[in-house]
């Protein structure tokens, strides 16, 4: 029997092997299951919370700032805003001096907070630099600069809480709780 070489073409004259296989039935395929795994029992993924060091005690945020979180949370209760907080996260964060959080009960609400606060902001000559998720008005997300707001539907709220993410930051009371 004579080997040839692998760039050489096949005789054209088969052999009775290569008869036999012509005909022969294709070999099934093996079907392969992936590994199974063993059953963990699901929990939630904690978050590290990252310890700042020399971050200052006292708030770095300007009173211009400061003020437009509170006109912002007061535009928000007069829609019926739920939940309202309003965090100092000057210093800890180079986005923004001030988040302030609120959740609406439906979409319709989370989009009439959003337009309530754009137009009473914009009657006061302060314009947003952006806004997010109008769309699906779940989480609406609206840019002041120094003063990021949050509207979300409540359950969007509780799912990415970030009352939980920012847990260190200083809380300035709402407009209705602030003492005169």
């Amino acid at each position: 029997m004579r080997i040839r070489a692998s760039h050489e073409k096949p005789s054209a004259k088969p052999t009775k092997k290569s008869a036999k296989k012509a005909h022969a039935k294709p070999a099934k395929k093996r079907r392969v299951l992936p590994p199974t795994r063993p059953a963990v029992e699901e929990r939630p993924i904690p978050v590290r919370k990252a310890k700042l060091e020399n971050v200052p005690t006292e708030s770095v945020a300007s009173d211009e700032a400061r003020k437009l979180a509170i006109d912002i949370a007061a535009a928000a209760l007069e829609k019926k805003a739920v939940g309202l907080e309003i965090l100092d996260v000057a210093g800890r964060t180079d986005y923004a001096d001030f988040l302030v959080l609120m959740s609406g009960r439906s979409d319709r609400q989370v989009a009439a907070l959003a337009e309530g606060i754009e137009e009473a902001m914009r009657k006061s000559g302060r314009r947003a630099q952006n806004i997010e998720g109008r769309e699906s008005a779940r989480w609406i997300l609206i840019d002041f600069g120094d003063v990021v707001v949050h509207v979300f539907q409540e359950e969007i709220r509780s799912l990415y809480d970030l009352e939980g993410l920012w847990e260190d930051a200083r809380r300035l009371p709402p407009p209705s709780e602030a003492k005169p």
